[in-house]
């Protein structure tokens, strides 16, 4: 019972009132994050508030307060026995340097298949090509690939002047843009249970293999090596990690050896799928603008070995990324 009424509402009327500020902020930033400390004193107050309403109830002359409290401590119930996830707010750099590698060595077991799908296709394109040098005119896919490798090795190496001037930024649209579409509907043949993936991941390798032979048997490797290396060191992986998106989707949809339900199946990688493939198109802008700024550009104009060595750089920072980025904080859990 309470003795003196007024000076009990003197007394405990700066806890409502703390409370109330506490309830506000979490209403008005639902993302905030509280500190173990601050849960505690959260706590504190719903419980003095709870008990402070308990004992007014007896007074009916006090309706406004009890109703007052009432609602404080409806609010504070809520909050603190919440169990809604809050909405996360996307933080870009987070998610580059954590949450993409993690996805990518989570699902290692689909990029190293993707891997050996198309190395398999390279020795298949390798061997057609020393076999009948005129086959890469059915196989190879582009016009200037289809010629004598030392005829235009011979005529990239006469131009001197800036012949993409005015329209570099027009071509790197165009490479990010046509290789974009290539990965995304390598990923999304993985429906077809990963036949069409796996076609795809073949046949790219099919093609980089008949190329590269084509090139070394003309003795012309070095330029071979120059040209692809600056923008194929992020290219040809993000082909590979689109073959990777690609297979998981496939795993999920045969389900072999799971007998979780399929909208499970799909549910549990859909978020390594999503962010693989943001991925991938993020790497190949980068692809775009150096193949269009760089790759283009042969000796005289550029020294091969400047764009061979920065095409090694690229593969060595690309390597060191997916293998290390993310692990301290998150320390690999699941990755396989």
């Amino acid at each position: 019972m309470i003795v003196n009424l007024h000076k009990f509402i003197s007394e405990e009327g700066r806890y409502w009132m703390e409370l109330e500020a506490e309830l506000e902020k979490l209403e008005n930033d639902p993302e905030r994050r509280m500190s173990i400390d601050e849960v505690k004193h959260l706590h504190y107050l719903y419980q003095r508030t709870a008990s402070a309403l308990a004992r007014i109830s007896a007074y009916s002359s006090e309706p406004e307060i009890r109703r007052r409290l009432e609602s404080l401590t409806a609010r504070a119930y809520a909050e603190i026995n919440e169990t809604r996830k809050r909405p996360h707010r996307f933080r870009p750099v987070h998610w580059f340097f954590t949450v993409f590698p993690l996805a990518f060595r989570r699902r290692m077991h689909a990029f190293y298949l993707s891997l050996a799908i198309t190395v398999a296709g390279m020795l298949i394109g390798g061997f057609v090509v020393a076999l009948d040098p005129e086959a890469k005119q059915v196989i190879l896919p582009f016009p200037h690939l289809k010629g004598s490798p030392a005829e235009r090795v011979a005529s990239e190496e006469k131009i001197m002047e800036d012949r993409l001037q005015g329209v570099k930024m027009r071509g790197a649209s165009w490479y990010m843009t046509h290789n974009t579409q290539v990965c995304i509907f390598t990923m999304a043949l993985g429906i077809s249970w990963g036949v069409g993936t796996v076609l795809m991941l073949f046949y790219n390798g099919v093609i980089l293999g008949a190329v590269v032979l084509d090139y070394a048997l003309a003795g012309k490797a070095l330029f071979l090596v120059a040209w692809l290396s600056p923008h194929g060191a992020v290219e040809i992986p993000a082909i590979l990690l689109a073959g990777q998106t690609g297979l998981i989707l496939a795993g999920a949809l045969i389900g072999r050896g799971n007998s979780t339900p399929l909208n499970e199946r799909l549910r549990e990688v859909s978020g390594d799928i999503v962010t693989l493939i943001f991925g991938v198109a993020l790497m190949l802008v980068w692809a775009g603008f150096i193949e269009s700024f760089v790759s283009q550009y042969h000796e005289p104009v550029l020294p091969y070995a400047l764009k061979t060595g920065f095409g090694v750089v690229e593969i060595i920072l690309l390597i060191l990324f997916f293998a290390l980025s993310g692990r301290d904080r998150n320390k690999d859990k699941g990755a396989a």
